[in-house]
This record gives C-alpha cells, sequence and structure tokens, in this order.
C-alpha cells in the first residue's frame, strides 16, 4: 500500500503558480504551449533556484507539444516561439512590467548520443516561479494533462485558483481576457456559453478534480445583456482516472505513431483547404481553422481530407449566406466560430 501511494506522489506532479502569473492574458500561448508551462513548473522546486533548468529527450518534448515528425529547423520555430512569450506584469501605479517567461533553450546530444532539450527561465521571470511564500494556488499535473483546449486548460486555472472560496465573479470582458479570446470571437452569447462555457464546465466535471456550474450575476446592460457570470466552484470526485506524466507521453507517441504523414503530406492538406475556402484566408488562417476541426471533429472526418474539405467548404459557404444578409466586419473570426457548430 505504501508503494502505490509514494508512486502515485511521484507520477503525480504539483504545479505552483503564482496568482498574478494566472491573471494575464494569455492568448498568445497554445494548448501545447500552456501544457508545456505546467509541466515546467512541475518539474521545478520554487524553494530552490537551482532547478530553473529543465531538460526533456527529444522524444518526449515532441510528444509533450504533439510535434509529430518534425526535422530540427522545425524544432527552431517551436522552441522559438516558445522563447517569445512575453508576459506583462502590472505595477502599483498603473503601469505594467513587461518580459519574456524563457530565455534560452538548448538542442543537442549527451554522451550516450541521446537528443534532449534543455529550457531555462528568464531572469525577470524567476520571481514568479521562485522563492514565493502567499499568493499563490497549486494543482496536481495530471489535471492540465486531460484537457483537450488552451480554453479548458485555462478556465480550470482561472476557477482552481478559487477553490478554496468556493466562488468567483468575473466580467464576460475579464473572463474573455483571462481566456485570450477576441471580442470578435463568438460576439453573441449564446455561441459564447455554447461554444466555450458549457464545453469548460463538461470538459472540467468529466477530466479534472473540480467542477462547476455559473449563472448571470448583478445588473444586466443594454438589452438586457449579460455583463457578470458567477461561477460555484466545487471539488470534484467524478473524474476519470488521473493520468501521469509518463503515460501521457506514450500516449502521445503511440498516436503519433497511428497518425504518422509522409513529409509534405500536411502541407498539401493545408493548400487543399485553402481551396475550400476560394483562397480567402493565409495558409497560417487555414492552419488555426484545421486545428479547431482536430479539436471538435471526430477522427472520421479529420482522417480523410475529401472530408475535411467538404467540412470547410460547408461551414465557409455557411459564412457567406449570412454575409448576405447583415455585414460581417471580421470574415476569419467568423468563421473560426462556426467550427464545431452543429
Amino acid at each position: 500500500m505504501e508503494v502505490e501511494i509514494m508512486a502515485t506522489i511521484k507520477e503525480n506532479y504539483l504545479v505552483k503558480k503564482r496568482n498574478v502569473l494566472n491573471e494575464i492574458r494569455s492568448n498568445s500561448m497554445t494548448l501545447q504551449e500552456l501544457r508545456f508551462f505546467s509541466i515546467y513548473l512541475s518539474k521545478i522546486n520554487p524553494l530552490d533556484i537551482s532547478t530553473r533548468i529543465v531538460r526533456f529527450p527529444i522524444d518526449d518534448f515532441k510528444a509533450i507539444m504533439e510535434l509529430g515528425r518534425i526535422n530540427i529547423d522545425y524544432m527552431k520555430t517551436v522552441t522559438n516561439s516558445l522563447l517569445s512569450k512575453v508576459v506583462n506584469i502590472p505595477t502599483e501605479r498603473g503601469g505594467y512590467t513587461g518580459f519574456q517567461l524563457f530565455k534560452c533553450c538548448k538542442i543537442d546530444i549527451n554522451d550516450n548520443a541521446e537528443w534532449y532539450i534543455e529550457i531555462d527561465a528568464h531572469d525577470e521571470a524567476l520571481p514568479l516561479m521562485f522563492e514565493f511564500k502567499d499568493k499563490f494556488f497549486s494543482y496536481q499535473l495530471w489535471n492540465a494533462l486531460r484537457l483537450k483546449s488552451s480554453n479548458q486548460l485555462r478556465m480550470y486555472e482561472i476557477l482552481k485558483q478559487y477553490e478554496k472560496i468556493g466562488i468567483r465573479i468575473l466580467s464576460i470582458e475579464e473572463l474573455r481576457n483571462l481566456l485570450g479570446i477576441d471580442k470578435k470571437e463568438y460576439p453573441r452569447f449564446d455561441n459564447f456559453k455554447n461554444r466555450v462555457l458549457d464545453a469548460c464546465q463538461q470538459a472540467l466535471a468529466e477530466n479534472t478534480d473540480i467542477k462547476f456550474t455559473y449563472e448571470p450575476y448583478g445588473k444586466k446592460g443594454k438589452g438586457g445583456k449579460i455583463l457578470f457570470l458567477k461561477f460555484i466552484i466545487q471539488k470534484n470526485k467524478d473524474y476519470k482516472d488521473q493520468l501521469s506524466l509518463d503515460r501521457f507521453i506514450e500516449q502521445n507517441k503511440e498516436i503519433e505513431k497511428e497518425l504518422e504523414e509522409p513529409e509534405g503530406l500536411y502541407n498539401k492538406r493545408i493548400k487543399f483547404l485553402c481551396e475550400a475556402c476560394n483562397n480567402e484566408f493565409s495558409e497560417n488562417e487555414i492552419i488555426v481553422l484545421y486545428n479547431l476541426m482536430l479539436e471538435y471533429l471526430p477522427y472520421s472526418i479529420i482522417s480523410e481530407d475529401l472530408k475535411c474539405y467538404d467540412y470547410l467548404m460547408h461551414k465557409y459557404d455557411e459564412m457567406k449566406m449570412r454575409a448576405e444578409k447583415t455585414k460581417i466586419s471580421h470574415r476569419f473570426a467568423y468563421l473560426k466560430s462556426l467550427i464545431g457548430t452543429e
């Protein structure tokens, strides 16, 4: 019995995160980057600054970031994106201090001829990660590993911070800011409710150690517009089995083997999907749409190029029909909001 308990403690790393770091807009970080940051925080010792450098076997890093088959040049793109992440910490007088989370990333081969990646926190970010004694919250890493979108992971952290209080009241504007959702995305509350609030509510109830309900709070705006939400946060005993970091990495490696694609096929798929939208959007925008399709659609659709094409073309036509009736100022944001809806 004691051996089992110790194994569980070892597998389920603890993430300790300062409150101020949790109150920062997260729109610049993908799900994989948010997940990686949680793993980084779980691997350091906040009481020992000498643990600031964290090393991963390269295959583990690729599995964590869901990269599949890539070369060193693309790995540079991924790591440079991590190094570019900037946080803006508010000052007492209303200003802010901006700096990067990480300052150095090294990819090399060790004495055993094994590739590894090593990442080091930025000096300015150290006070956010080390030697803090109060105003922080913590959670076991497995909660972050099971969530499938950046909205879900951020919602978990936003509410986990207030778990002991049991209630958190946020304006819609504040919540959008914390989640990194632009005002142009899901402009109607019913869309925001279905795609974000309800989706996160279900995901947290099924996969994490907390669950929540929510309701409108306080005065409403013009035309009955909901301005504030009250979240009721509870412990959750009905989540799925805990997932260790090692098992998470192994699962992703297994998925990579099943979905492994020849080099160049991914790029061809993106170009093909550009045509589904009459080449109106850039390849980078199509990649965003494709990643959403991977997140929301069944494997029976995403596994076939033609089905992906037909699905996206249908959503594009839906957007055009809407545009004939009313002006759509930001067509890409509107199309993005349609992905995953019935």
